[in-house]
């Protein structure tokens, strides 16, 4: 939406500068998108006169003028064919920057004379295309700014256009009086009251107007006016008129075309005139047959589906309803007979009507927002007067057809409820001023909303317009009230917290976060333990997201193999969020998970790179837990998913059934399956499942060093070669809890003596002491629970 500021002051009386008009636009919600000010490039230019001038020594098409200027006189040469003495014109001087040729301006030497300036044309000051001569001004002093003679003499010319860009919900800020009441609102002015006309008919109009049944309301025209103006006399619009057109990018066409683009500008009322010796018989409007065509006024051809809305008369479709007019009915210079249209249109049917025939026409911008509808009588009027003043004629009485819709509403203004959704402290009558300002009439503390708002449809939107024109950029930050006294509670749950240092602990540990879809495809799912209807989407994005996942690992290998593609072969990769065993609430868990694939780092003279394994895993994962608050004590079971190694993994737990995470190498044929070059290992941690301390402190936990003097014991157990290490180290840890510290595999042997199908494993150890120096007899003790321990969870005995 553009306008020039001698417009916007037609409307509202103000002092305001540009600059501070533009500021308070954005701020009322009309962001401003540019502002035109040509008298910025003409600030430097003054005026001139020429007190002598004679032909160039060396040049026929030169003359060499003696100027004289505010800085006395100066020698120019020019080559302009009215250079002459006695005329007055408008100077550059050196330095001085002209827009038209993109130079600024030097002493010159231009065959051999000095030239201190030049004399300018309209082209290069670029008022227009004119260039056969230099400026010549019938008035103004030597001296005189050129932006001020023009302000005097020529104002359009230096006339500021602003653009503003036009939300959706605000169709009343497409009229220039509507911008100047937002203005007025604000304080920046006072808005000028509408000049309102009424127009007695002289005679019947000739031509009559209906709607069908099927058009009629919603969906098509709910009122369409018009009136013949017969006797007129058409031609180009009074300068003003084409001034304003012109500024705001439009082209002027000739009186009554121009007269129905300064409404739709104006008023953001939407008009059109047909000439009337050209109507045959009535207009109708009616829903279109499909196939129907018409050559619009841009001479382009449209080709109708059923159902779009037109007017037609009685030969034919003659225009697009709200649209566009047809070119055959449309006004000339011959115009002596006009009919004038006002009508109010469905907006969504003007819209979905304007989208498929593709026109974007500056009658359907307006009418598919919303014009109002309270104005379409006055509007008709007020048009009739103004085609009465410029182009005479004589006026018929209106013809009309359909009524105008009633939109009157009411909401009630809650002025506590507005202080305190706004925030700031805006008194009541100042708000009821506010609301006032904008066209909302109050009755008591109900605000009855304007005709031309369609915008406004709730007690919010009041909130909104008084806090728009208070201004939220007078908001002062203040601190939420503390709910209690003292130390507030913690806000995150332990859960949250869980979560939060799991994230930068796995970061810290070298790995880099993933942020993945929580949908997988049905194949990657099921390689994870689901893929099932439960979690199946109804509607998913694409096969690829068909499914919830329903672990963190599928959408960390798929990561992995799109870095591996791209040439990156080594990577530590995690991510913490749900994952899914059903598609009902509560089904969902917290998971922190990584990965690690390739090699622990590049190559080196010192070998030191080799591929990764699990027990990386394994460091990582008990970081992770010890950081989240895991007990230091686990059992490492190997019942892990079948997605694991089933020789290297472990399943660390509380018990068989209190798993707290698991790591290990993931199965070769998960990595084939997913595009993954291993080797590979990774972990998954479930943070919930962590027990929560019966005491919660604000500090950590003391530190407990034992000051007795820990004991080491080894034992030699043979045992079944199936037997599995980790079963006989839990068995012998779970011996004494309370005394032994650590146990771990220090040897194996198998064959020799030992026989077929047998194995020995010597394990250590470590006792240590609580409360007294253990003395032989209870570190004997401690032996036989380790040996009946073993023993009974392995069948294994001691070897002698």
């Amino acid at each position: 939406m553009k306008f020039t500021l001698s417009w916007l002051k037609e409307h509202l009386d103000t002092t305001a500068s540009v600059d501070e008009i533009a500021e308070a636009l954005t701020d009322l919600g009309l962001e401003v998108e540019g502002v035109e000010n040509p008298a910025a490039k003409l600030s430097a230019f003054t005026l001139a006169k020429v007190t002598h001038a004679e032909q160039h020594p060396d040049a026929d098409r030169l003359r060499v003028c003696t100027v004289l200027t505010d800085e006395g006189e100066k020698q120019i040469v020019c080559g302009a064919p009215n250079a002459r003495a006695g005329i007055t014109v408008v100077l550059a001087k050196p330095g001085d920057y002209v827009p038209g040729i993109d130079v600024t301006l030097s002493v010159g030497n231009i065959r051999g004379v000095e030239s201190h300036g030049m004399m300018a044309s309209e082209r290069e000051l670029e008022l227009s295309d004119e260039h056969d001569g230099i400026i010549e001004l019938s008035s103004g002093e030597v001296g005189q700014k050129f932006i001020d003679w023009l302000a005097q003499n020529d104002p359009a010319k230096v006339d500021p256009v602003i653009e503003i860009a036009i939300t959706p919900n605000r169709p009343d800020a497409l009229g220039v009086h509507g911008i100047a009441r937002d203005l007025a609102a604000r304080g920046l002015g006072t808005l000028k009251p509408l000049k309102s006309y009424g127009i007695d008919g002289e005679f019947p109009c000739p031509i009559h107007v209906s709607i069908n049944e099927d058009t009629q309301g919603e969906g098509g025209c709910h009122v369409f006016a018009g009136r013949l103006i017969r006797g007129v006399q058409n031609g180009p619009s009074p300068q003003w008129l084409q001034d304003r057109l012109r500024a705001i990018g439009l082209r002027p066409i000739s009186k009554l075309v121009d007269i129905t683009n300064f409404f739709t500008f104006d008023r953001n009322r939407p008009l059109h005139v047909f000439d009337a010796d050209k109507v045959h018989g009535n207009l109708r409007i009616h829903r279109a047959e499909a196939g129907k065509t018409l050559v619009g006024l841009d001479e382009k051809t449209y080709t109708f589906s059923d159902g779009q809305v037109v007017i037609s008369d009685d030969h034919g479709i003659e225009s697009i309803g709200g649209i566009m007019g047809g070119l055959e009915t449309g006004c000339t210079d011959e115009t002596v007979n006009v009919f004038l249209e006002a009508a109010y249109w469905d907006n969504v049917q003007i819209a979905t009507t304007g989208r498929a025939l593709k026109i974007n026409s500056d009658a359907r911008y307006r009418n598919e927002r919303g014009i109002d509808p309270g104005y379409n009588m006055q509007a008709m009027e007020d048009a009739t007067q103004m085609i009465l003043d410029l182009c005479g004629g004589e006026p018929s009485k209106v013809t009309v057809a359909g009524t105008v819709p009633d939109v009157s509403r009411a909401y009630k203004l809650d002025a506590k409820r507005v202080i305190s959704l706004v925030g700031m402290e805006i008194p009541e009558s100042e708000q009821r001023q506010t609301l006032t300002a904008l066209g909302f009439k109050m009755v008591g503390d109900m605000a009855n909303v304007p005709s031309w708002r369609p915008d406004v449809m709730g007690e919010a939107d009041l909130v909104e317009e008084v806090a728009r024109v208070a201004s939220l950029t007078k908001l002062q930050g203040k601190p939420l009230p503390r709910m209690t006294s003292g130390v507030p509670r913690p806000i995150l749950s332990p859960v949250q917290k869980r979560e939060q240092i799991a994230r930068r602990t796995t970061a810290a540990l070298g790995y880099n976060e993933c942020v993945t879809y929580s949908f997988i495809d049905r194949a990657s799912a099921a390689l994870f333990g689901g893929g099932e209807d439960a979690t199946m989407l109804a509607n998913p994005i694409s096969s690829e997201m068909s499914h919830l996942r329903p672990s963190l690992l599928p959408g960390l290998l798929q990561a992995a193999a799109r870095n591996q593609a791209r040439g990156f072969m080594d990577l530590a990769l995690f991510e913490v969020g749900a994952a899914f065993s059903g598609g009902e609430p509560g089904e969902q868990h917290l998971q922190a998970a990584g990965i690690l694939v390739g090699n622990t780092g590049p190559k080196d003279v010192h070998g030191a790179s080799r591929p990764v394994d699990l027990f990386d895993a394994k460091a990582d994962v008990e970081a992770v837990l010890s950081a989240i608050g895991a007990p230091a004590k686990m059992q490492v079971l190997r019942n892990g998913p079948d997605w694991w190694h089933p020789g290297r993994h472990g399943v660390m737990c509380l018990g068989p059934k209190k798993v707290l995470a698991i790591f290990g190498e993931l199965h070769p044929k998960v990595l084939q399956e997913m595009n993954v070059k291993g080797p590979a290992v990774g972990f998954t941690i479930w943070p919930a499942e962590i027990p929560v301390p019966r005491k919660t402190v604000s500090t950590r936990k003391a530190l407990e060093i034992r000051d007795l003097q820990p004991v080491e014991r080894d034992f030699a157990f043979v045992v079944d070669a199936g037997v599995q290490a980790l079963d006989l180290v839990n068995a012998a840890a779970g011996a004494d809890k309370a005394l032994i510290e650590s146990v771990r595999v220090f040897d194996e042997f198998i064959g020799g003596s030992l026989g077929e199908g047998k194995k020995s494993l010597a394990i250590t150890v470590r006792i240590q002491p609580v409360e007294k120096t253990l003395k032989e007899k209870d570190i004997e003790a401690v032996g036989a629970k380790i040996v009946e321990k073993v023993s009974k969870a392995t069948g294994g005995v001691l070897r002698s």
